[in-house]
């Protein structure tokens, strides 16, 4: 077996077994709450941050973003210059984080654990993409279509600023995968029943 497709499998497996740690459930569980049974039932930070509070929302999405982070940025530690192998490590934590194996392949909608990734290997990307998430978000206060704008973003940033190839393809992946996870949003939103987050 190469060295390149043992790091190759490493990065896969490390990266899914990172981003399935299940940190929106965890800490709602510290805080006495059943993520999978309240509001959207859905481990995510947007969901923590509804039914348990601001601060457990904001440390999750913390949490989940160093998970894509760290699952894309040590196999480029690891490989010297090549991106290649972090983009493996990226795909497969967003994979672990949406179907977690430490919930039953239940998860998260991989927005936080994605960007945490991007920033590790796009960050010109990453940071137009929070531009826009910003944007969207206070013009209208709905963080589905604000997260769905975002993954959008990164693939088309990519394309203009003439990133390679590669980026630009597995960031239209990955933007795809954060569209199809947010289906049911986007049905809501199409029929004026989305949640908006109102302040408090």
């Amino acid at each position: 077996m190469s060295i390149d497709l043992i790091v190759a499998l490493s990065a896969a497996g490390a990266g899914y077994l990172i981003g399935s740690l299940p940190f929106g459930y965890l800490v709602a569980k510290a805080n006495g709450v059943d993520i999978f049974s309240v509001g959207s039932k859905n481990p995510g930070a947007t969901n923590v941050k509804r039914c348990v509070g601001k601060k457990a929302g904001n440390i999750v999405f913390m949490l989940d973003a160093v998970k894509g982070f760290t699952a894309t940025a040590w196999p480029i530690l690891l490989a010297g210059e090549s991106f290649h192998y972090g983009l493996v490590g990226l795909v497969f934590a967003v994979l672990g984080h949406s179907f977690s194996l430490f919930t039953k392949f239940r998860g998260g909608k991989g927005v936080a654990t994605m960007l945490g990734g991007v920033v590790a290997l796009m960050y010109v990307a990453a940071l137009v993409g929070v531009l826009v998430w910003l944007v969207v978000f206070y013009a209208s206060r709905y963080v589905s279509l604000a997260s769905i704008c975002l993954a959008i973003s990164l693939p088309i940033t990519n394309l203009v600023i003439g990133s390679p190839a590669t980026l630009t393809w597995v960031s239209l992946a990955l933007g795809l995968l954060v569209v199809v996870r947010h289906k049911d949003n986007i049905v809501r939103l199409i029929r004026g029943e989305e949640n908006k987050f109102a302040k408090k």
